[in-house]
């Protein structure tokens, strides 16, 4: 995905930076565990040292490259000193994050299984959810990727997973799933390759198609390894040592004996506001309990008007099936206040809000962009992840705009119209791509309106007309 947050990796790495983890094969040494032990001098009892752990010596390269022969299926598990490097990392110089990774996995594996069977994708894909948020659907990159999957918001918006204020189904494990799997039958069907596809994943396929064309045309990840951006080059090597990490932790002396499980739960149709905290005391769970079964739901709340399936703990099934209309009516009315106050005031809130997507003029600024939406700055800026006001010309920006701004026709800023059901043509608006009108018709790809267009490049003017059906 672009931009990925490399979920756990991101922290550890903050440390030692990717040059020096590329290097971990040749610079990390270690003391025989056998030196040196102290002992008591009077009984000569051996003393253990407190944070003392075994780490085995380097397996061999040898050794390494038959083990991933032996894992691999579909997606080619080559070993040179790129993934050497990073088998290293995961089980030398951070082996913790493997053992998160290890309690982690059987929360999310299953899931992931049931998907990439169901689209008939390789089952290894199910490893690279690590790379990209370390199993934690929650997680968010400094880019504004979201989930376990890593999502930005407009790749999200096209695969069908909405956000908001109160939600996020970037954050939602079986939709965000569904949805990365469909994304990478995409990428797949694009490059033929399996590991260019993942490249794509992480930085978008136009990037790898950069560094396919200054490669000279080359056609395999490796062979354009030195084109692609820095990311975007360890990502793989990472995917792959992962898997070896995974399968190997024994080996390596890395033993997890927990294992972080589904809680057991059933659903709850909610079709009105409903309160955590309040639900929780009423029906003897926590609101801790409420989150990790709907990670999706950032504000503790379910809007009002949003039809949802709320996973509730078992525990609480039976006081609500005893006195349902009651807790329901109660949790529906404690807490709706403060938080749609809350909902309004916040920076960079979308609450009660439509998406409007601006393409920069040239000569515009961003207080004047602000001021003829009607929208704070601050509120810009997080929209769009700004750390400046800097904007330049061609640039896209998303505004939230309230339902009763006017904007007139004769403003670029029109928001983009919607095609009736049994249209046949489009005319392209201000700001669109072919992404964008893929995505407002069933069925249709990007490829499929080139086809049909007979466009050479993804280049549209606003008023052309596209044949789309």
């Amino acid at each position: 995905m672009r931009k990925s947050l490399f979920a756990g990796l991101t922290m550890a790495l903050t440390s030692c930076g990717w040059a020096q983890v590329e290097q971990l094969a040749d610079t990390l040494t270690f003391t025989s565990a056998t030196e040196e032990l102290p002992y008591q001098q009077d009984t000569l009892d051996f003393v253990a040292p407190f944070d003392l752990e075994y780490i085995p010596a380097d397996e061999t390269p040898e050794l390494i490259a038959d083990r991933l022969s032996c894992l691999q299926q579909t997606i080619p598990l080559e070993y040179n000193d790129k993934v050497h490097g990073f088998i290293n990392y995961f089980t030398i110089k951070d082996r913790e994050y493997t053992r998160m990774v290890l309690r982690r996995k059987d929360l999310y594996f299953p899931l992931f299984e049931k998907y990439l069977a169901k689209y008939n994708l390789p089952d290894e894909l199910k490893y690279l959810s690590i790379i990209e948020s370390g199993l934690n659907p929650r997680a968010t990159s400094r880019a504004r990727a979201v989930g376990l999957w890593q999502f930005m918001s407009g790749t999200g918006r096209y695969f069908n997973l909405h956000s908001d204020w109160y939600m996020d189904d970037r954050m939602d494990p079986e939709k965000s799933t569904e949805a990365a799997c469909r994304y990478l039958i995409q990428l797949h069907t694009i490059f033929k390759n399996w590991e260019l596809a993942l490249a794509a994943y992480n930085s978008g396929p136009g990037t790898v198609r950069k560094a396919i064309r200054r490669s000279g045309y080359k056609k395999t990840f490796w062979e354009i390894y030195n084109y692609l951006p820095r990311e975007t080059r360890a990502y793989l090597p990472q995917y792959v040592a992962m898997i070896y990490a995974v399968n190997h932790a024994e080996e390596h002396n890395i033993f997890e004996d927990a294992r972080e499980e589904v809680l057991p739960h059933d659903t709850l149709l909610v079709n009105q506001f409903l309160h955590f905290e309040t639900f929780a005391k009423l029906t003897g769970t926590c609101v801790e309990d409420l989150q990790k079964l709907n990670p999706s739901v950032q504000r503790n709340a379910i809007p009002e008007g949003k039809v949802f399936v709320l996973r509730v703990p078992l525990i609480a099934k039976k006081t609500l099936d005893q006195n349902r209309a009651s807790i329901l009516d109660s949790a529906s009315k404690v807490g709706r206040k403060d938080l749609e106050m809350l909902a309004t005031t916040t920076t960079g809130s979308t609450y009660g809000r439509e998406l409007l997507i601006y393409k920069v003029r040239s000569g515009d600024a961003l207080g004047v962009i602000a001021q003829r939406h009607r929208v704070r700055i601050e509120d810009l800026k997080k929209w769009n992840n700004l750390q400046k006001n800097l904007i330049h010309p061609g640039q896209r920006l998303n505004i939230w705009i309230l339902p009763s701004t006017k904007i007139t026709a004769t403003n670029s800023s029109l928001k983009q119209l919607l095609p009736s059901p049994d249209s046949k043509t489009y005319i392209v608006q201000p700001g669109d791509t072919l992404w964008d009108i893929s995505n407002k018709f069933q069925g249709l790809t990007v490829e499929k309106i080139r086809n049909l267009n007979k466009l050479k490049t993804n280049k549209l003017q606003p008023g052309q007309k596209l044949i789309v059906g």
